[in-house]
């Protein structure tokens, strides 16, 4: 069974994939019948270069898409390519709606663009608010020694006090007793 899969190259952490026709039974970076295309996910917005008419004439032949490799067809329009061409529309019917299946998805792309922007701004956000929240509770957490401080100084001092006045009371209530 012919399979179109992904085929590792490029440098250590920073892959490159060509799109290829494989025997189903070869290794992944083994021998291939077909190069397709390639796939960079490495560069801002993922490059995709696909042989269009290559990778429908595999799929009409039985070969197997990847789950990953069958999104980066749709993804490029290459299964819309294929359906509108079964369906029996013209090729400049399909270049139309080729053109409207790419505006769709740049509008994605910029839509995930500001999404992701707006996730980092409230991360960033989040962890001003995290780091204010942690100095005021250092701040209550010191106010709060400080007064205990305060308070168990003056309580050791009307301790004290009371001591002194105690020992007052009792000289004086000795000293009548020895007149």
């Amino acid at each position: 069974m012919v399979k179109l899969r992904l085929r590792r190259k490029g440098k250590k952490f920073h892959p490159v994939y060509d799109i290829v026709a494989v025997d189903g039974r070869a290794r992944r970076d083994g021998t291939f019948l077909e190069d397709l295309g390639y796939y960079d996910p490495n560069t801002t917005k993922s490059t995709i270069k696909i042989n269009h008419e290559r990778a429908i004439y595999w799929l009409n032949n039985g070969a197997q898409a990847t789950d990953i490799v069958h999104n980066l067809l749709s993804y490029d329009g290459v299964l819309l390519r294929r359906a509108l061409q079964f369906k029996g529309k013209s090729e400049a019917e399909i270049n139309a709606e080729l053109e409207k299946h790419q505006s769709v998805v740049a509008s994605r792309w910029e839509r995930r663009k500001k999404l992701r922007a707006a996730r980092k701004i409230r991360r960033v956000r989040e962890a001003e608010d995290a780091k204010k929240r942690e100095e005021q509770e250092a701040e209550d957490a010191k106010r709060r020694a400080e007064e205990e401080a305060a308070a168990k100084a003056a309580a050791e001092a009307k301790a004290a006090e009371d001591a002194a006045n105690a020992a007052k009371e009792a000289e004086v209530a000795e000293a009548p007793a020895e007149a």
